[in-house]
């Protein structure tokens, strides 16, 4: 015989049923985390407010008084400042990041994402290509298993990685894909080669299109070609972001390209690492902003970075003139070891340019190039050197000791001091003005540790609030935090980061702004900065109470222009 509920009870199990939903549904979720008692400083550059930040499932769900709310965990940021995590503008991680994923050297100064690509970018990639590079990755033990973006991104997500990460797709790279590391000007077939790359790039999740415009085979390409690739990448919501063809005598003239090609090509522009280079420039920062300042007046969509050290760092064979590299690198050591063709390449640099950043005449002397990250390990000695020291050591003249230092390492780097100090920190000071590491996220210990890189890679962004901000007062602190949060996610569209607010993504960091400081030196550069007391990426801590997790929460973040 079957037992039957009276209606009268079904009625009331229904009815308990429905309140209990409806107590659910108003029962908030417990948070992953509250961080409570901090200063927020927002990213907005508004002055800093009190509040406790509740972060779930990855973004901040709610800021305010949150201390009767659930949470899983509690971290007391008593006394120091709570901010978005700091976005550096240009990075240079792309193949660091599959040596050591955690990136140390970049979390250690509260950056939770990177944009990459300068000119040369990760893809699209050939078999010429990876011939030609192989070098680099060798020295790296790094296995080319992508040869698209989309591919690459792929094997980023596979893996992990300690920071978000974004790339542009660089000219240079496309046009080696079509026209390798020749001086000669695309067909109009090879040109419409070249901006399919752009697009397919662009689809698979670059956030523009850049030039690094010093550094051959990227000397070669007309203005034209650059506006034909950047138009590409703007249909795609992408912007132009540019290492211009000079820094130094030709800035200005450097500047007015740039903005040709932002308009003609109908995107945004963004200068790298702005500079005015060479001795014979120090003191010409002011005519740098007024013509910055007066083409934004104008209506020109054109920002800048900087990472406001005195010295930058390039290739050591972007000393010798852009027609030496005809062909690539094979081809430069070729020449270098052609007496007649090295004594042209010699009196060239020897002699005063306006058609070339000739950075010969940029330096007071010898002793102002440090050899830093080398290729060829029998150059591992030299690393930390001045190439004065390597003349003296190697009883030659400057110039041959810099030639047969090619000649053995076409793809060393160094460390330049060309700039003035007045002209840095007038440029850090200006409203539109980012923060960029320019350096690859690096790392003690490992094959990374050997290396010799400038002491930007550890501490740019410690240096910017220990030195700008507390020392020498250039800078507010909220303003310093405004051009590595809010205003480069802006410029790239990161449209949920970059700020302290709810549905953000919770890339925070918690610092005592009296502690934070870079210990990186040019002598000394691996050294990891100090005061950051929590870095969280996406919600999650890689760096804890001071610590690194070794956590893996970062995410590819791809451009407008995106197709699944």
């Amino acid at each position: 015989m079957e037992a039957k509920l009276a209606p009268r009870r079904v009625l009331v199990l229904l009815f308990v049923f429905a309140s209990t939903l409806q107590l659910m549904a108003q029962t908030p979720a417990a948070f992953d985390v509250v961080i409570t008692n901090g200063h927020i400083i927002d990213g907005t550059g508004s002055p800093w407010y009190s509040g406790d930040v509740g972060i779930r499932d990855g973004k901040i769900a709610a800021i305010g008084n949150l201390t009767a709310a659930p949470r899983k965990r509690t971290i007391d940021a008593d006394g120091k400042v709570v901010a978005p995590g700091f976005i550096d503008m240009l990075g240079q991680s792309e193949f660091s990041i599959l040596v050591e994923p955690r990136l140390p050297s970049k979390i250690y100064q509260g950056i939770t994402t990177e944009i990459t690509g300068e000119g040369g970018s990760v893809a699209p990639l050939n078999d010429a290509i990876i011939q030609v590079d192989r070098p680099a990755y060798e020295r790296y033990k790094i296995t080319i298993d992508w040869r698209t973006f989309r591919q690459y991104f792929a094997h980023l997500e596979k893996q992990g990685m300690g920071i978000n990460l974004a790339s542009y797709v660089g000219a240079t790279q496309v046009r080696r894909m079509v026209l390798g590391d020749n001086n000669v000007q695309p067909a109009p077939e090879q040109l419409d080669q070249m901006t399919a790359l752009v697009r397919d790039a662009m689809k698979d999740g670059a956030v523009g299109v850049s030039t690094a415009l010093e550094y051959a085979p990227a000397p070669y390409a007309k203005t034209e070609e650059l506006i034909a690739l950047a138009a590409e990448g703007g249909k795609f919501g992408g912007i132009y972001s540019t290492h211009m063809r000079n820094e130094s005598d030709s800035v200005l003239e450097a500047i007015d390209e740039a903005l040709r090609i932002g308009r003609e090509a109908h995107v945004p522009v963004e200068i790298w690492h702005i500079k005015v280079a060479g001795k014979n420039n120090w003191g010409r920062m002011p005519e740098v902003v007024a013509k910055i300042n007066a083409a934004r007046a104008a209506g020109a969509d054109v920002t800048a970075d900087t990472y406001a050290y005195t010295a930058w760092f390039n290739d050591l064979s972007a000393f010798v003139p852009a027609w030496a590299h005809d062909g690539g690198a094979a081809k430069l050591v070729e020449r270098l070891k052609d007496p007649a063709t090295r004594e042209r390449i010699r009196k060239d640099m020897l002699t005063p340019s306006k058609d070339w950043d000739n950075e010969w005449q940029e330096i007071p002397g010898p002793e102002a190039v440090m050899i830093g990250v080398v290729q060829n390990p029998k150059m591992l000695p030299l690393q930390g050197k001045r190439l004065s020291e390597i003349a003296k050591q190697w009883n030659k003249d400057p110039i041959d000791a810099l030639f047969d230092f090619l000649i053995d390492d076409p793809y060393a780097g160094v460390a330049v001091f060309g700039m003035s100090q007045p002209d840095v920190t007038l440029a850090l000071q200006q409203p539109w003005v980012a923060i960029d590491n320019d350096s690859p996220g690096t790392s003690p210990q490992g094959i990374l540790g050997e290396e010799h890189p400038h002491p930007r890679a550890y501490g740019t962004f410690p240096r910017i609030l220990r030195k700008y901000v507390r020392e020498d007062k250039a800078l507010t602190l909220e303003d310093a935090i405004r051009k590595m949060s809010a205003l480069p996610a802006q410029r790239l569209r990161l449209t949920d980061r970059g700020v302290l607010k709810a549905n953000m993504w919770a890339d925070v960091v918690i610092f005592d702004p009296a502690a934070v400081r870079d210990l990186a030196t040019f002598d000394n550069p691996n050294q990891l900065s100090e005061g950051m007391d929590y870095v969280l990426v996406n919600g999650v801590p890689v760096i804890d109470q001071r610590k690194m997790t070794g956590a893996l929460p970062g995410k590819v973040l791809r451009g407008a222009g995106y197709v699944p």
